[in-house]
């Protein structure tokens, strides 16, 4: 499976396409929360998520300023436990048993009991470098200089609040639950409207963002259905007298035509021009490794990891698409509970995800519309129940320091169907045109991999 992986890191890149928009988002976000106004006042009835700055508290200003003082209480507290930390380390430096071994504690892959219960930091941060995280921290958010914030360090706060709750909460510092609370309803606020502060600027930098990621996905969906329909076209052609499911029968002419393929893929002088006639290796487990009942299958599944950014861009494509000019008229993706649901989720959190499913139903001509559907789920990832529940007096909190991760929900009615026309008639306008793609190679891209940097928080609980 190894061989399947590869790292793209210019799935990255849109990032740079949308940095106007973005700047332009965040000064926008920036003016709305100092004032606490939002900025087109009228709520649109059963729709709160087309206001602009939609989810920012009206109380915004105030709370960036309980914000700041409490960053500063925190950061005083991990000051003197540093201070503490360096006198210990002037008289123990002599000692080979030193309980600060950052060397041997930076691989670990349980949490250290014996570092907790000495009243040390989890894993290998030690006070000093604890303090450097809150000492940024503070300084960033607040400019004393200038007399100004900047809101754009609220997530940061937020995910170290987070992670301090989780992994630091034997160090009892006081006003940290105090602070998480009010980091999280500022955060509430900013993490939905970083990447546009009303549904049509949402659209327009997702697009930008994530339009390689979905290019790719449609080309996924698509050479997936041209695989199928030119196995079942075959296959009617050739009058099998042997009577069995629709889906054997699938299965079976569908491996018949992979003993037929090349391993080693396909030619690579050919160059695509546009998303149906983009064609990529057909891949399949080495059958002398795949411990599998069929090793020949072709392998279908595509994962794509990336960045919290691609994630809440290709959300807000799939959630806003129809507002486009060119799909005027057509309807939303994404059902209105679902939006509703996700006005209220505020976040996608670690290990968030959105699964796109193809399903066909054989039971409908190769070329009517409805062979082919698309079910669309997600997850907000991490949840963070434990930690909203836990008080200064009283953490309930894991012993194994980990959080569950939230079950999928549907993204559309119960019993609606949106087919692979559709989704790619809604979605197309907004995807990386095939022709930008490189071209294909016997290491073409089935599983994308790219690295998570965004921040220091997210490194950390990674």
């Amino acid at each position: 499976q190894v061989s399947l992986v590869s790292k793209d890191s210019s799935m990255l890149d849109g990032l740079q396409d949308g940095t106007i928009e973005i700047s332009e988002a965040k000064a926008q976000l920036h003016d709305i929360i100092i004032s606490s106004k939002v900025a087109n006042g009228g709520d649109p009835a059963g729709f709160p998520w087309m206001v602009d700055g939609a989810d920012v508290s009206t109380n915004a200003a105030q709370l960036l300023t309980d914000l700041a003082e409490l960053t500063k209480e925190i950061t005083s507290q991990v000051k003197r436990l540093s201070d503490d930390e360096n006198e210990e380390v002037a008289t123990d430096s002599d000692s080979p048993n030193h309980p600060y071994d950052q060397a041997k504690a930076l691989w670990r892959t349980e949490i250290d009991m014996d570092r907790i219960a000495a009243g040390l930091p989890c894993g290998s941060e030690s006070f000093l470098l604890m303090f450097a995280r809150w000492k940024k921290l503070e300084r960033d958010l607040y400019n004393e200089r200038k007399k100004r914030f900047d809101t754009t360090q609220i997530p940061d706060i937020y995910d170290s609040c987070k992670y301090d709750l989780l992994h630091n909460s034997h160090l009892n510092l006081n006003g940290l639950h105090d602070l998480f609370k009010v980091s999280q309803l500022l955060a509430d606020g900013v993490i939905p409207n970083e990447y546009g502060i009303n549904p049509k600027q949402k659209l327009k930098i997702g697009s930008k963002i994530a339009r390689r990621l979905l290019g790719k996905i449609l080309i996924d969906l698509h050479n997936t259905r041209r695989e199928i329909t030119e196995v079942a076209a075959e296959s009617s052609t050739r009058h099998d007298p042997i009577v069995v499911s629709s889906t054997k029968r699938k299965e079976r002419c569908y491996h018949d035509s992979v003993r037929n393929e090349n391993f080693e893929g396909s030619s690579t002088d050919e160059k695509s021009v546009d998303l149906d006639s983009h064609k990529e290796t057909k891949y399949c487990l080495d059958p002398k490794y795949a411990n599998v009942l069929d090793p020949e299958r072709r392998v279908r599944t595509r994962l794509y990891f990336t960045s919290e950014s691609h994630i809440h861009s290709l959300m807000n494509v799939l959630r806003y698409c129809y507002l486009d000019e060119s799909l005027n008229g057509e309807e939303s993706l994404i059902c209105k509970n679902a939006s509703d649901h996700l006005f209220k989720t505020k976040e996608l959190d670690y290990m968030s995800y959105i699964v796109l499913r193809m399903f066909e139903n054989t039971e409908v001509p190769l070329e009517d519309p409805k062979r082919f559907r698309i079910e669309m789920t997600y997850s907000r990832g991490a949840d963070i129940s434990c930690l909203e529940s836990a008080t200064n007096t009283d953490y309930f909190l894991p012993d194994d320091h980990t959080m569950q991760i939230m079950e999928p929900e549907q993204l559309q009615e119960v019993g609606s169907y949106l087919t692979l026309d559709k989704f790619d008639k809604m979605t197309r306008p907004f995807a990386m045109p095939a022709e930008d793609f490189p071209p294909a190679t016997p290491q073409c891209l089935a599983v994308r991999f790219c690295e998570d940097i965004e921040s220091q928080g997210a490194r950390r609980q990674h």
